[in-house]
């Protein structure tokens, strides 16, 4: 367990709604039925942070967290995000104005069913709106009480000081895995702060755990799957890594949340973490 700005905890590894959504995060679930089945599974075996965005679909996601779970258990976590308009299948624009973001805020509690969003992400800085405007609209929105706490997304170490200065940050999202290891240096930082640093993607993008790949063959040496031991290089990387691996089927979920149980030695973490130096040395 971690808990999120010291108040919030969590089950280490949570569920990432994204890909319950259409083709290029666009539109409606070719399986509506089977997306709110593993939104339900998930719950049922644990997972209490469900991460969603207002751009998955866009909308589409944070309803059908709504539908699966609502009224939602005591102890659910649901963190969204906002501040990425989308104009297409694979598109997306940050917007970051003050009363853009504040409407984003508005729209998911009304989506969600919720009076407070536990953990809210801006999703993307803006670099065309100051800092100071995006995040102190969020923080005027938490002192209101419809967030509880503020979170960034894809963000670099500079950015998280320079945020830090404007409002206290409880999370960090930003892609890593073991072939995109780019945020190490934001990950440590976050080691040492107590705040958490939640990886998406951290299967990569199927690549990373496909059949035959160097992965699968040393994952079946261990008699585990590759997905599994992907998750738990992360869970062992640092007490604050809560991975949130997406899927639209049941069985891959359950076999994601056995990470959970899969005990690595502190030299399988070095040795997994330096087959993959070539990759990170041309990023």
């Amino acid at each position: 367990m971690f808990a999120i700005g010291g108040d919030l905890p969590v089950a280490r590894l949570g569920f990432g709604t994204m890909r319950l959504t259409g083709p290029g995060i666009w539109g409606e679930p070719a399986d509506r039925s089977g997306a709110v089945r593993v939104l339900r599974r998930a719950v049922e075996l644990g997972v209490n942070l469900i991460d969603t965005a207002d751009s998955y679909g866009p909308y589409v996601s944070e309803s059908l967290v709504a539908e699966a779970l609502h009224p939602y258990p005591p102890e659910l976590v649901i963190s969204t995000k906002g501040g990425l308009t989308r104009q297409g299948p694979d598109q997306w624009k940050a917007v970051g104005r003050p009363e853009y973001l504040r409407q984003c805020v508005e729209m998911s509690l009304r989506r969600l069913r919720l009076e407070r969003i536990d953990l809210y992400h801006l999703h993307r800085i803006d670099p065309s709106v100051p800092l100071e405007d995006q995040l102190g609209e969020l923080a005027s929105l938490r002192a209101e009480g419809k967030i509880r706490h503020i979170g960034l997304s894809e963000v670099t170490l500079d950015d998280l000081h320079a945020a830090r200065r404007v409002v206290e940050v409880a999370s960090v999202q930003n892609i890593y895995n073991l072939a995109r290891q780019l945020y190490r240096d934001t990950l440590e930082y976050c080691t040492r702060e107590e705040i958490a640093f939640i990886p998406f993607f951290p299967l990569g993008r199927g690549d990373l755990t496909r059949p035959g790949g160097e992965l699968d063959s040393l994952a079946r040496c261990r008699g585990v799957s590759p997905s599994q031991l992907a998750l738990a290089w992360l869970l062992h990387l640092s007490p604050v890594v809560l991975p949130i691996p997406g899927t639209t089927r049941v069985a891959h979920l359950e076999d994601n949340l056995r990470a959970a149980q899969l005990s690595l030695a502190p030299d399988e973490v070095k040795e997994l973490t330096e087959r993959w130096s070539d990759v990170l040395a041309t990023e």
